[in-house]
């Protein structure tokens, strides 16, 4: 089993629906939902494109997958995860947009936005002694050849090549997208997502995502309000 710290909205968000009837799979509740008939863009293409992000599910990573430590157990990590949700306080990312990030079209923050950074940084360090170190496959999974001597470094010793100064929010709503797609993609996305793109991004939850094994599609195990008390919302 793998865990992962995620930034999501609630399952009842207008986002998190709008995402999840674009990636055709709820990661609340694990079901596959219908797809919307697209214009420009077959309903072929669509899952084929959509296939990655839709076993992550809907999600902003600030801790990438990782297995348990020796010696470290759901509970400790359970306990950690509360404290984290309960010490930083809720904020806004000012304004989101549809962006490419190499061959993927993912929302981002049209801005460097300090306390989503923070709040990466903090998920990093503070559930680093429950990873697991990689094994050599995963590692290579990563492509290190192709990723800067700082990146490989980060890889290394936090388990992900993008953290701290490399670290970019990006909710990923595709997978790779042939040159020849991506206008076609662009627009389909930027009409489907119109009314998020341009706005503001509530942050008020976190979530821990789980992989049952590798390869299962992820679920969302709990989510949690930033700033305040455990309330843990079972999915």
């Amino acid at each position: 089993m793998r865990y992962a710290i995620y930034f999501a909205p609630p399952a009842d968000d207008r986002l998190s629906q709008t995402a999840a009837r674009w990636l055709g799979r709820d990661a609340f509740i694990d079901a596959a939902l219908s797809w919307p008939e697209v214009p420009g863009l077959g309903h072929d293409d669509q899952i084929a494109l959509t296939a990655d992000p839709r076993r992550y599910g809907f999600h902003g990573t600030l801790k990438a997958p990782f297995e348990l430590a020796q010696g470290k157990s759901e509970a400790d990590l359970l306990a950690a995860f509360d404290e984290l949700a309960a010490e930083i306080d809720p904020f806004e990312v000012p304004r989101i947009v549809l962006h490419e990030i190499g061959p993927f079209f993912a929302l981002v923050s049209a801005e460097d936005c300090v306390p989503l950074r923070n709040l990466a940084e903090q998920a990093v360090r503070r559930f680093e002694p429950f990873r697991a170190p990689l094994s050599d496959t995963d590692i290579a999974r990563r492509n290190p050849e192709k990723l800067t001597q700082r990146q490989r470094e980060y890889l290394t010793t936090w388990g992900y090549p993008y953290v701290f100064e490399e670290f970019q929010f990006h909710l990923t709503l595709t997978g790779p997208v042939p040159a020849e797609t991506r206008s076609v993609m662009r627009e389909t996305l930027s009409a489907a997502f119109d009314a998020f793109i341009g706005k503001p991004l509530d942050v008020s939850t976190v979530a821990l995502f789980v992989e049952p094994h590798r390869g299962a599609p992820f679920t969302v195990h709990s989510l949690l309000p930033l700033g305040g008390a455990s309330q843990r919302k079972i999915a």
